[in-house]
């Protein structure tokens, strides 16, 4: 059986009382799956008149995968979509090729509390058309006491609606009181384990809140005992033949790919015409993020 690997959370706060911690990637797993990104954020109750606002920002090669467990938050997107999101639901973007989006807390002085995560594309779909799906019915049920949510991927003869491009599984398991789960895993699969709340145990060993296990590849079944009160997320998938490019906001395969979108992104900043791939999001009056200098050069 594989050891299990500890991930210590990386944290930033972002302004107005927001933490945000971070668990892939990292120093020891870069990605589970095609899952190359997860931030845990809060929970959080702003303070009255302050929220979560986060400016206009493109992205390329992935899908990110918003997952809400508390407060209302608002999607826009430079295809002209205009989303809320609410607990239990899950919001799909795809940037292929590109796109630019906000996010925006539907009301100030509200709570929030969400697991953000990217799905890194294959070469074959890295730049496909880009595209926004909201997902506010997902297979849900009960098991041993638990209610397990089915987020991505096929589980228990049980499909996601969320569109992918990767063998993938997402999970969300919740519980109200101490319980024991039998999980059946695709052996195929490297899988991975954040308690978002609360605790869990595996072969012995505990797991608790903001510490993210890497449990490997070649399992066909998980056994977890879960303190009252925990919530956690499974996730798993086929790993890649070779890791991603990840810088700022944008995945790729190529620097060159990477370089070339975000050239364009500035461009648009120096008042030049924008791209078509990054165009406006909503009004247009939103701040515009702006990313650090590229930490190579391009050659290629």
């Amino acid at each position: 059986m594989n050891a299990i690997t500890r991930i210590e959370a990386r944290s930033a706060d972002l302004g107005e009382g927001m933490l945000v911690r971070r668990f892939l990637p990292s120093r020891q797993q870069r990605m589970v799956g095609a899952w190359c990104f997860l931030d845990h954020a809060g929970p959080v109750r702003f303070a009255p008149g302050k929220g979560m606002h986060v400016g206009a920002h493109p992205h390329i090669g992935l899908q990110t995968f918003t997952w809400l467990i508390e407060g209302e938050v608002m999607h826009r997107d430079s295809l002209g979509n205009a989303q809320i999101i609410r607990p239990g639901q899950v919001n799909l973007m795809t940037a292929g090729h590109g796109i630019a989006h906000t996010e925006d807390s539907l009301h100030d002085g509200q709570a929030l509390h969400a697991a953000q995560l990217w799905i890194a594309l294959p070469p074959e779909a890295e730049a496909c058309a880009p595209d926004f799906a909201h997902h506010p019915d997902l297979p849900q049920w009960q098991e041993n006491g638990a209610r397990l949510t089915l987020l991505a991927g096929t589980h228990a003869g049980r499909t996601a609606p969320t569109r992918l491009y990767s063998p993938l599984l997402g999970l969300d398991i919740a519980c109200d009181d101490a319980t024991a789960l039998h999980l059946a895993l695709n052996p195929d699969f490297e899988y991975g384990m954040l308690p978002l709340v609360g605790e869990a145990g595996i072969e012995n060993e505990t797991v608790r809140a903001d510490e993210f296990a890497y449990l490997g590849r070649g399992r066909d079944a998980l056994h977890l005992t879960l303190s009252a009160g925990t919530r956690l997320l499974v996730l798993g998938g086929e790993p890649f033949a070779e890791p991603v490019l990840m810088w700022w906001n944008f995945v790729g395969w190529t620097k060159a790919t990477i370089a070339e979108a975000q050239a364009e992104w500035e461009r648009g900043e120096q008042g030049e015409p924008r791209s078509a791939r990054f165009g406006p999001v909503g009004d247009g009056q939103a701040p515009r993020l702006m990313p650090p200098p590229l930490p190579w050069r391009v050659t290629e």
